[in-house]
């Protein structure tokens, strides 16, 4: 679809109104007689609470379970009758098993996100094993050989989005780097009640089929007060030139998600206790299937401790973006006996999910207003170009000619979103930036935007936090303690571009989705770099199994060791990776429905 400024698409428009924040299904398990959500769900040391196994041995059941999340009937993907499925609690050096039961009408599977193990346990059907099929019985067995928060999940088509996934905490063998007194998970998800095939099937007939950030009259009314009728109208041409939007920042948004804390709507107010000056760990896991969080916690900061199960220095925040599939540990310790809001707005700012910190159970605390929702800047379409002024590093559709009105407002709009930061380092950043190299493959119907010049900064925390009062991480606070884990400078380079048709809804890596692509080739042993490229307008969570991602700085010097690394729109990214994993792995955005559409690679170790 083509975004216009006035929506022809025939829907109602939506307003927060029509949220659906009900009880959840904290008030209606007892009502199917499953009793899944006791007080304190997820606390990470409950006697008796069964959703927490701890051990090395575990009996995990895959079952369809009904559910009433949203007031209506439904039926959810579940692990032992729960949804999320129970805490897994191992402790580093053990070796688990887990006899995984599959009672569905179809092939099943279970992923150990982050997890170093042999490919024939990484649970990923057609790459690793054949899936566990209706009724059988697989078994999975590996050492542990790391801590901190990870996750699981459904490899199999959308069985993730359906309920099918759950957290994991490695307890380190030496006790933990940064104590608390108490430890909580907080693990975030999208929930639909409609069919995932359906609402792909709708993306793929309408890409912004669940967007209503679009572009108003009020809008209009606004730019051209601001820039002038002119310009105001140039704008607009602009993007419906190019045939984007700027208001893409989620494909499914919250007219369709419930997005929820450890299984529990806003309404039904998931609650973690404390004692005033208590130090709380929070290990945050964004499990949704397609929803990037902005999490803050009015009144109280936060300290982050790690990143995807790995220790960074420590660093204080007010807030953090967490992508689909990134785990961040963060410590917070309340002076005051009140309760506080945990507070994670989806990135477009037309939903959110919602729990408390509470000395009681029954104390609540203000629920603060969404922010105002942004649209993406030329920095996001352009890269460094927009960061430098030149319009000429980028391609929409191929070459893009624009009158003269349509080039003022590109350039009236550069200057209105570029924060003093990135012009400050926008010289730095063109010096040191080489050139994207695009494949053959980009140049056909799937790819709709290539960038020339993207971006290196990491000290971006990205569109709809630039400039908004509070302390808010990025990729460049982060180091991981210790360093990295080879010292070899890396024997070649993989460049890798991010890329995608918005209007037909594809998604690919170098305009290959994956049914077309050949799996990607590393030598056993080796140490390589892997260059990403965003040229898309969306940000992409992108996840390599089996081995870790040591991102680097835009200098080269080793940043932070993580298993998924989002990149933003018209960013590079580049990341070490050691090859000592044999045999096929799965490289993928965990952007569920862009991997499902294509946006999937084979990598083989040998």
């Amino acid at each position: 679809m083509i975004p216009s400024y006035f929506s022809t698409s025939g829907r109602e428009p939506f307003s927060p109104s029509r949220r659906r924040f009900v009880t959840g299904i904290a008030a209606t398990g007892a009502a199917v007689g499953l009793n899944l959500w006791p007080t304190h769900a997820f606390a990470s040391a409950e006697p008796g609470n069964r959703n927490v196994l701890s051990g090395t041995k575990f009996d995990l059941t895959i079952d369809s379970t009904p559910v009433n999340i949203t007031g209506r009937k439904s039926v959810a993907t579940a692990v032992n009758g729960m949804v999320p499925a129970p805490v897994l609690r191992w402790r580093e050096g053990d070796t688990v098993t887990l006899q995984v039961t599959n009672r569905l009408l179809e092939t099943s599977s279970i992923h150990w996100h982050g997890i170093l193990l042999p490919f024939n346990m990484d649970g990923v059907p057609g790459l690793s094993f054949n899936g566990i099929q209706p009724g059988e019985t697989f078994s999975y067995r590996f050492n542990v050989r790391q801590s901190g928060t990870y996750w699981y999940h459904s490899h199999s088509r959308f069985q993730e989005q359906t309920g099918l996934y759950g957290p994991i905490v490695v307890e380190p063998r030496s006790g933990e780097r940064f104590p608390t007194q108490r430890d909580y998970v907080l693990m975030l998800s999208d929930w639909s009640d409609d069919d995932p095939e359906t609402v792909l099937a709708n993306l793929k007939k309408m890409s912004d089929f669940y967007n209503f950030n679009e572009p108003t009259a009020v809008d209009f009314v606004r730019d051209a007060s601001r820039l002038g009728l002119q310009q105001a109208m140039a704008k607009r041409k602009m993007w419906n030139r190019m045939r984007m939007s700027p208001t893409d920042l989620s494909d499914v948004t919250s007219y369709h998600y419930t997005y929820l804390v450890n299984g529990m709507s806003p309404d039904a107010n998931w609650t973690g206790l404390f004692n005033k000056g208590e130090k709380i760990r929070l290990r945050v896991i964004n499990g949704s299937s397609q929803s990037i969080f902005d999490l803050r916690i009015p009144g109280l900061k936060m300290t982050v401790v790690a990143t995807d199960g790995q220790d960074v220095e420590p660093v204080t925040v007010d807030e953090f973006r967490i992508a689909t599939a990134e785990t961040y540990d963060v410590v917070v310790e309340p002076s005051d006996d009140r309760a506080y809001t945990i507070f994670a707005q989806s990135i477009d700012r037309m939903g959110y999910a919602r729990a408390t910190l509470a000395p009681h159970k029954d104390m609540r605390a203000e629920v603060p207003e969404m922010d105002k929702p942004n649209w993406l800047s030329m920095v996001d379409m352009m890269g460094s170009m927009a960061m430098g002024g030149d319009m000429a590093g980028m391609h929409a559709h191929g070459a893009m000619k624009m009158p003269a009105g349509q080039s003022q407002a590109m350039t009236q709009m550069n200057s209105e979103k570029m924060d003093s930061h990135q012009k400050m380092q926008s010289g730095k950043n063109e010096m040191s930036m080489p050139k994207a190299h695009h494949a053959r493959s980009e140049y056909g119907p799937g790819v709709d935007m290539r960038v020339d010049m993207p971006r290196a900064n990491i000290d971006d925390p990205g569109v709809g936090l630039r400039d908004n009062g509070r302390r808010v991480l990025t990729y460049a606070d982060l180091h991981t303690i210790g360093g990295p884990l080879d010292p070899r400078q890396p024997s070649r380079e993989i460049e890798l571009h991010l890329t995608g048709n918005m209007e037909r809804y594809m998604w690919s890596f170098d305009g290959q989705k994956f049914s077309d692509s050949k799996p990607l080739h590393f030598r056993y042993g080796e140490r390589l770099r892997i260059v990403l490229v965003n040229d898309t307008m969306m940000p992409h969570p992108i996840h390599l199994h089996g081995m870790w991602s040591e991102m680097e700085s835009p200098d080269g010097k080793f940043q932070v060791r993580k298993h998924t690394i989002m990149v933003q729109p018209a960013q590079r990214i580049t990341y070490l990776v050691n090859a000592d994993a044999p045999g096929n792995w799965a490289y993928h955005c965990h952007l569920l429905y862009h991997m499902e559409a294509g946006m999937f690679r084979k990598v083989v170790v040998s």
